[in-house]
């Protein structure tokens, strides 16, 4: 693989690697998005001793798609028999109204202030909310242990405090489904209207003018889209642009290949969309590092004259940036569904700029989209009031407080080890097979791992999605994004007291951002241990380490010589980041060694530039954890 310069450390993510040696996997800017903290409580996710799926063999592969989940494993049915009361707090379509009725006592009420919403909620089952209404923690306390589900007709769920949700045993679900076709085609008409001055000209018609040569715009046959985020909606958004004749290229460090080169569609890293583009069509989720992923440096890398569209999430552009980006003509035009802030200031210079086109976040508001989130919310509603699963669940059910003490540790290690695994995958081909490996000394039916299998697809997911994981729908999300997870079981000489001896992740048919986290069979691959309860990675591809998984994590492959642990702590040091672990392993004395770094801080730009000039460095990643 081709090495890169130091000056590719940096992109626009926040995860940074850098490659010295010519037989390093080559490392791609993807942007690997960082976990959506939630934390893992009591009331986060069920599993019942009594109910544990036996293992056949000590040495047996199991795909998630061939495990038996019931939910009358899963689930209380605690739910009152008699008509529950569902209060709709903002408005939903006719058809979602009929099916709530035909279940319970439906309340339709509109508008309600905060003190009005805390006031009624105490003899509520259900409510259901679109993005205005707040469901803070304030509303579960007021609801006094009642409230059993909040549905989200819609997609984001910022609006609702999923920690308390799940504090107060209270189901979480959205509908993330119904409005995709209408986001595609709101894009797909922003992106025709943009080209053709269509807003522009139609103010300037109405203001008494006839400005034929002004408004001239662009043909877009043959003309190159960047998808950025290819889930439902790009995707959706990218058929469409191939029926207008357009190049359609995409971004998105998990879908497989073969799902977009079905579509006709050729996946690519971050940079290379972005620098090769002339539409840019942004479809992520907005997550801690895709705010503002669209800043002055991504602008920079952009092809002068590049015309961005968002009808995904407003906080993923700084809008500071985007005005000077217009200014100077590096982007010609935007046009922009949504916003930082809604609605906009008046006076906002990015709403009255010339070459930027707006709607108030029209991208859901079709008559059919409307009606089909309010069916899909409905229905979902209804089945948690029944006390099934839900695939659209955003939270989950209550865990035995006996089952989460013993695996706590492990859950941690679980979703670490997954989320190295992904920020460790490099290049356009994605994810799609994981192998997991549990080696334990417990007896193979006394071993259930599907909370463990949810936090790993937790840790791989999340990261580098909108979706939220759970034990409920990890194995439905895992296919829905063409994931193929297997497990193994390995029956070892450890003490049965302790679930788990070792947990390792293989991940098949991909390039690795850090070289060395390749194994002797050619995949990524990474273990971990829980010692004295906290979680450690023990190996890197062929390499032993020993270091806590807290804080973050610098990996360095080095030439193994006296001086490099000084050398490189005191480059942290010098730059105020504090060092909680640290791990050296090695194959042969004085030839190659990995140094395993635990950071506290996430060090400046500068500060990890100064290690990839150490001359002993062959590579280095940061990963965040």
């Amino acid at each position: 693989m081709a090495s890169s310069s130091a000056k590719s450390l940096f992109s626009s993510t926040h995860f940074a690697s850098f490659h010295r040696s010519s037989d390093s996997n080559s490392n791609s800017n993807s942007p690997v998005l960082p976990f959506l903290h939630s934390s893992i409580s009591t009331s986060s996710v069920s599993l019942r001793s009594s109910n544990l799926i036996p293992v056949r063999s000590v040495l047996k592969t199991v795909e998630s798609s061939e495990l038996d989940v019931r939910s009358s494993d899963l689930v209380d049915p605690t739910f009152p028999n008699d008509r529950s009361t569902i209060l709709v707090a903002e408005k939903l379509g006719e058809a979602g109204l009929k099916l709530l009725r035909s279940f319970g006592n439906v309340d339709c009420a509109y508008d309600l202030s905060p003190e009005e919403l805390c006031a009624k909620i105490s003899s509520c089952d259900a409510l259901i909310v679109r993005s205005g209404t707040k469901v803070n923690r304030q509303v579960f306390e007021a609801a006094k242990g009642r409230l059993k589900v909040v549905g989200r007709a819609g997609v984001g769920i910022d609006n609702v405090d999923l920690q308390a949700a799940t504090e107060f045993g209270c189901l979480v679900v959205n509908a993330p489904t119904a409005n995709t076709i209408a986001a595609a085609e709101h894009g797909i008409a922003l992106l025709t209207a943009m080209a053709r001055n269509v807003a522009q000209a139609d103010a300037s018609m109405k203001a008494g003018k006839w400005e034929r040569s002004k408004y001239v715009g662009v043909s877009l046959v043959g003309k190159t889209l960047a998808v950025m985020g290819f889930g439902k909606v790009g995707s959706e958004m990218a058929r469409r642009a191939k029926g207008l004749g357009m190049q359609v290229i995409a971004h998105d460090p998990y879908t497989p290949v073969d799902r977009a080169r079905a579509i006709g569609v050729e996946l690519v890293s971050f940079n290379q969309a972005i620098s090769t583009a002339d539409f840019i069509s942004l479809h992520m989720p907005l997550t801690p590092t895709t705010t503002k992923l669209f800043n002055d440096d991504t602008f920079s890398l952009m092809k002068k004259g590049a015309r961005l569209i968002n009808v995904g999430r407003g906080g993923l552009i700084d809008e500071d940036a985007l005005i000077k980006a217009l200014d100077s003509g590096v982007v010609s035009q935007a046009a922009l569904d949504v916003f930082v802030e809604e609605p906009p200031a008046k006076d906002s210079k990015l709403v009255q700029h010339k070459n930027v086109t707006v709607t108030p976040h029209l991208g859901a508001s079709t008559k059919e989209a409307q009606e089909g989130v309010a069916i899909e919310i409905a229905e979902a509603v209804v089945g948690a009031l029944k006390g099934e699963l839900s695939a659209t669940a955003v939270n989950a059910p209550m865990v035995a407080p006996e089952v989460l003490t013993e695996l706590a540790p492990y859950v941690i290690l679980a979703e670490k080890l997954g989320r190295l695994a992904v920020q460790l995958v490099g290049g356009g081909k994605g994810i799609k097979s994981i192998k997991v490996v549990y080696r334990s000394g417990r007896a193979p039916d006394d071993l259930d791992t599907r909370l463990l299998r949810a936090m790993i697809t937790k840790g791989i997911i999340e990261p580098i999605s909108d979706s939220h994981i759970n034990l409920v729908n990890a194995d439905f999300t895992a296919k829905q994004k063409g994931l193929r997870i297997s497990e193994e079981r390995v029956l070892v000489d450890a003490p049965p007291e302790f679930p788990v001896e070792s947990i390792q992740i293989l991940v098949s048919n991909v390039e690795s951002k850090f070289g060395s986290a390749v194994s002797e069979t050619g995949e990524v691959a990474m273990e971990g241990k829980v010692k004295y309860g906290v979680p450690h990675l023990t190996r890197v591809g062929w390499f032993d380490v020993d270091v806590s998984l807290e804080g973050n994590l610098i990996l360095c492959r080095q030439v193994d010589q006296p001086g490099m642990i000084g050398r490189v702590g005191n480059i942290l040091g010098e730059n105020n980041v504090n060092v909680n672990f640290m791990s050296v392993g090695r194959t042969v004395r004085k030839k190659r060694a990995i140094m395993a770094i635990g950071v506290d801080e996430v060090p400046t730009k500068d500060t990890l530039a100064k290690i990839g000039q150490v001359a002993a460095v062959e590579e280095f990643v940061f990963l965040n954890l």
